[in-house]
């Protein structure tokens, strides 16, 4: 099994940056590719950022951090990611949007390339199933945010090769992450527990039966989460949420997984959380008060 040199990431909002830093800082060479030029400088700035921070803490030293962003090149252009050895997708989560992207990726990948897919949900064998080598398509999902979150979920889809699993999971392992191995059905491990307790806090909320402080005051006082349910529903994105469901609904058709009325109807008015300003909790307020005024 030949060592990976180079990585290509397409996507460059807060997952596809957050793994363009993992893969620099780990000695690999990057292409972060996103058809947004804005989201390309975005990435950059948070990228620089991130590392300044991770140097300063010293998580990682400075020659390791100049490395890094001398690793990272930003492209418009997915022809540019022929010469990686594997290519990470993190771009939205809509199974027909991702399947129109592998399918092009197969034609501008080398022949020995492994194509992954970030997907919380999404069914790994059937991404494979637009291209030519569906042994070599493998699900890598990394945990938000990804430069400091130690879970990689390695998906393996049906007809993912020994070879292409041991090399995702050695690289996952290069980047310093603990590694779970999941089957390819819906919502995979983390976010088939996850998305149901998520949902459920909407439920709880819905129905009255108490405030959204006092939810996720409960879940992080009474089991000793780091964020209550509400909290990191809108951190995650309450329309990534509501995705997830949607394909847990479908995939395991159970009624069980139907999505709250109330999530729904907050994606459907645009308060999508963090990303928006407003979710379950309005950050408006705040932003506002750490803005300079004129």
């Amino acid at each position: 099994m030949a060592e990976m040199k180079s990585v290509g990431v397409v996507g460059a909002g807060q997952m596809g940056s957050g793994i363009a830093q993992l893969a620099a800082t780990s000695g690999l060479d990057v292409w972060l590719m996103d058809a947004d030029r804005d989201a390309l400088s975005r990435a950059t700035a948070a990228i620089s950022s991130s590392v300044k921070r991770f140097v300063s803490k010293g998580l990682i030293s400075k020659e390791v951090g100049d490395d890094a962003m001398h690793r990272l090149r930003l492209t418009s252009n997915l022809e540019d990611l022929c010469s990686a050895d594997i290519i990470v997708e993190a771009i939205v989560e809509s199974e027909d949007i991702k399947k129109k992207l592998f399918k092009d990726l197969d034609g501008i990948a080398k022949s020995s390339a492994i194509l992954a897919s970030n997907t919380s949900s999404i069914s790994i064998t059937r991404l494979a199933s637009a291209t030519r080598r569906p042994s070599q398509v493998i699900g890598m999902h990394f945990m938000n945010p990804p430069p400091i979150m130690k879970l990689v979920e390695i998906i393996r889809g049906a007809d993912t090769s020994e070879e292409t699993f041991l090399a995702t999971k050695v690289l996952a392992e290069r980047f310093g992450k603990t590694t779970v191995c999941s089957q390819d059905y819906a919502g995979f491990v983390v976010n088939r527990i996850l998305m149901p307790m998520i949902n459920e806090a909407f439920h709880t909320l819905y129905t009255g039966v108490a405030t959204k402080e006092d939810i996720d005051s409960g879940m992080k006082h009474g089991t000793n989460h780091p964020m209550g349910p509400l909290e990191l529903a809108d951190l995650i994105g309450l329309d990534v949420c509501l995705s997830v469901m949607k394909v847990l609904h479908e995939g395991l058709g159970d009624s069980k997984y139907a999505p709250c009325p109330l999530l729904v109807q907050y994606v459907d008015a645009g308060r999508l959380g963090r990303k928006r300003g407003v979710g379950v909790y309005d950050y408006r307020e705040a932003t506002q008060k750490l803005s300079p005024r004129l």
